[in-house]
């Protein structure tokens, strides 16, 4: 057969190399959302459709399989809009945030980490009360992008970030309490923002609305989301799609300080 009498070149490995790394990361991509069997099916189809079409050149199914392959492709991008809208999100944000974070190193001094340090502070001891309290919190601290859709579906304020002012927000006789507070910078922008929840099957039953409303968040946006849980007091955070359940105050401290300072 031609197709196994052909040479082979470094053009072509780097090619297969490629299309490998190019799979990897849609898996993982997928594998987050739950949808990881979806992958492996689209994938299985994609082998015998190539085995079919270019290896044993069967005219009759592979023409089958090659209209089944056009009119997928738009079936894809209908079924996976989501993850692809956050993939090429994510990418122009790191981007982005790579010149950015180039400009703040050369105009930057120490007196801005050191207020920036101060904020950390008052986020984590805000959780800390929380917890020892028995209250819920949910805090949303932009990274690089814009928040300015969840700002607006909570109440705009402008305040500095103060522990106590966290707690009487989150306090559960407060008007605003059951929604999420947003932090940009080093003011708090808003309070009971509502955010999107994630779809994710893969996400423990136990872990309730805030869990999955800051795993959402974390999803479509590089912001870092700080849960406090009601029920439990435990302290978690997620960012990039992920979560990580009851850590204490000062892991999270050390996350944050990782996280968020050294971007500065």
């Amino acid at each position: 057969m031609e197709f196994l009498n052909t040479t082979i070149g470094i053009i072509d490995i780097i090619d297969v190399f490629l299309v490998i790394f190019l799979l990897y990361q849609a898996y993982r991509l997928l594998n987050k959302t739950g949808a990881g069997n979806v992958f492996i099916g689209i994938l299985t189809f994609i082998i015998v459709w190539f085995l079919v079409s270019f290896v044993f050149r069967m005219e009759l199914l592979g023409g089958i399989l090659d209209r089944l392959m056009s009119v997928g492709v738009f079936a894809l991008i209908v079924l996976f809009q989501d993850e692809i809208k956050r993939f090429f999100s994510r990418l122009g944000s790191k981007n982005r945030s790579a010149f950015v974070n180039l400009i703040k190193r050369f105009f930057g001094s120490g007196e801005t980490d050191k207020k920036h340090d101060f904020d950390l502070v008052q986020i984590v001891l805000a959780c800390q009360s929380l917890s020892r309290n028995g209250m819920g919190g949910l805090i949303v601290i932009k990274r690089d992008s814009d928040l300015n859709l969840y700002v607006q579906s909570g109440e705009v304020i402008d305040a500095n970030i103060n522990a106590r002012l966290i707690e009487n927000i989150f306090f559960k006789n407060s008007p605003l309490h059951d929604g999420a507070i947003i932090i940009c910078g080093r003011k708090i922008t808003s309070a009971g923002s509502i955010l999107p929840v994630s779809k994710n099957q893969a996400v423990p039953k136990r872990l309730g609305l805030r869990h999955r409303s800051a795993l959402g968040i974390s999803e479509v946006t590089d912001a870092i989301a700080i849960i406090v849980s009601e029920e439990t007091g435990k302290i978690s955070w997620a960012i990039n799609g992920e979560i990580k359940v009851n850590v204490k105050p000062e892991e999270l401290e050390h996350f944050l300080s990782n996280a968020l300072t050294n971007r500065q």
